[in-house]
């Protein structure tokens, strides 16, 4: 296991070419906004499809915060789309390792998928609201203290504001 290579592009992820996606998902794996709804429309029916067996099977209650679970990628130029449900950001309550188990735990399915890229949002700083420069911090080190045979980490940002705040943990 090595440290993956780390990238950082300013665009959309559902253009990103990788073995596998992260999605932001929200629990439910239904689609939603922002990064999730954006997958599910680029993706296709088949997504969603697999998205529906997962809750009629293992993820009857949606998904945990901070966990992975991958489908297919339906139309999207990978293989798989790992969905991870970041946590929302609290003034008053520290869920900075739910953050960082949303990136391990994505690389750990990635693993178990033989994926060797993967591209990641910025989880949680949408409408989750996380603090632009705190999620990178937490994104960068979770991804280069993960055990993982992940060999290049591309972080996908929408905006320059978010592409500065990843740089700034990067160099």
């Amino acid at each position: 296991m090595t440290t993956p290579r780390i990238t950082l592009v300013q665009g959309d992820i559902t253009r990103q070419s990788a073995d596998a996606i992260v999605n932001a998902a929200n629990s439910s794996l239904l689609g939603g906004g922002g990064v999730d709804g954006a997958i599910h429309r680029r993706g296709g029916p088949e997504i969603l499809a697999e998205c529906r067996a997962l809750r009629a099977s293992h993820y009857g209650r949606g998904l945990p915060t901070g966990k992975a679970v991958a489908t297919t990628a339906g139309r999207l130029d990978a293989r798989w789309v790992i969905h991870t449900v970041g946590p929302v950001h609290s003034a008053t309550e520290d869920r900075s390792a739910l953050l960082a188990s949303c990136y391990r735990e994505s690389l750990r399915v990635a693993d178990e998928l033989g994926a060797r890229t993967v591209a990641f949002p910025a989880i949680s700083t949408g409408v989750y609201r996380w603090p632009l420069d705190d999620a990178a911090r937490i994104a960068v080190e979770a991804v280069r203290t993960a055990d993982t045979a992940v060999e290049d980490v591309t972080f996908v940002l929408f905006d320059d504001r978010a592409y500065q705040a990843f740089s700034a943990r990067t160099t």
